[in-house]
């Protein structure tokens, strides 16, 4: 949702209209677009979700929600139709195939999803959050970043206060999913270091509903100053205001990373498709800007021993910081905005 929202407030600004088409769960994080976005809901489902039943009716449930988006968009035809994969993307990226609009997707991440594997032969333009981008035999990508919020972009650069004997901030970020290894080791590995950089030491920690209660009182029994929720609104500021990020790799998250430019500490989702997440963390770990930390060898000794390196070696993590901003594209939201109104652009004919 950050990309497409991104996206939105550009094309808002170029005084474009814009809609966003999702499903009734897609909806439910919608909180953050700009009002004058109209969100539509319409029909989608996955094989990936419920029983025997209900992926017999993924089928129809796609058709049925595609028929709705082609209906729709004969009403109130669109210039271009974008999409940023998922299943909720299926019914308008192929109404918009079948109504022959100008369409393209973005991908986040360094292999493609499944959906936008399907729809990259099938629309204009393929745009490359993460690069490179494993892509279809034939299909060309172009490389414009991953769109950040306007809030991210207000704290873009923003200046990094090397770690020292003073007040430092940690800040751990699960993502949507998987986030509950995190919980488990993050907490016991901060416990784990000295006590002259521990006691300089709060922590920003996210985590699921089920998880949060104990990592709380973890926290609190090891006299650590933490701040535990499910879901920070203020990320770029906590961010902006961190030493040191310990993340999953998402796309999203090594956008906002690198276009604020923080050192980070990157736990990849095994269980990512494609382990697209490994892909993610690729571009931050060869530029020395992160270093990463296979799920599976996750643990609380390895991971103390990576943060008191990092927060006892003040010029280190200055140049990790700067190495991540050097491959930030804070222009990427602008990139795909001028792609978008390419794709509305009558083509010269050729004499």
């Amino acid at each position: 949702m950050f990309p497409a929202q991104a996206l939105a407030e550009v094309m808002l600004a170029r005084g474009w209209r814009v809609k966003l088409s999702t499903d009734a769960r897609g909806a439910r994080y919608t909180s953050g677009f700009p009002e004058p976005v109209e969100v539509e809901q319409i029909a989608s489902a996955t094989f990936a979700r419920g029983g025997l039943l209900a992926k017999a009716l993924v089928p129809f449930r796609i058709l049925g929600g595609t028929v709705s988006a082609a209906i729709r968009m004969l009403r109130d035809r669109p210039a271009v139709v974008v999409g940023f994969g998922g299943y909720p993307s299926i019914p308008a990226l192929g109404a918009a195939w079948m109504l022959r609009l100008p369409r393209m997707i973005h991908e986040q991440n360094g292999v493609l999803g499944r959906v936008n594997e399907v729809f990259a032969k099938r629309v204009d333009r393929v745009a490359c959050g993460t690069w490179p981008t494993t892509l279809p035999e034939g299909i060309e990508g172009y490389h414009v970043g991953n769109p950040v919020r306007s809030a991210v972009l207000e704290r873009a650069g923003a200046g990094y206060i090397a770690p020292g004997d003073y007040p430092m901030e940690l800040l751990v970020m699960g993502g949507s999913q998987g986030a509950r290894i995190l919980s488990d080791v993050v907490p016991p590995a901060i416990a784990a270091l000295p006590m002259d950089m521990l006691r300089n030491i709060r922590v920003s920690h996210q985590a699921r509903d089920e998880d949060s209660t104990r990592v709380s009182e973890y926290y609190a029994e090891n006299g650590i100053d933490a701040d535990v929720q499910p879901f920070f609104h203020d990320v770029p500021r906590r961010m902006s205001e961190a030493q040191l990020v310990i993340s999953r790799s998402g796309a999203s998250s090594l956008a906002d990373i690198s276009v604020i430019g923080r050192p980070s500490i990157l736990i990849p989702f095994a269980a990512a498709a494609g382990d697209h997440q490994v892909a993610n963390a690729r571009g931050l770990v060869e530029a020395e800007a992160a270093v990463m930390i296979r799920e599976e060898a996750a643990n609380p000794d390895t991971l103390t021993e990576f943060i008191h390196t990092i927060l006892s070696n003040g010029p280190a993590a200055t140049s990790m910081a700067n190495r991540a901003l050097s491959l930030g594209k804070p222009e990427a939201a602008q990139t795909l905005a001028d792609m978008v109104e390419e794709l509305t652009t009558p083509k010269e004919p050729v004499s």
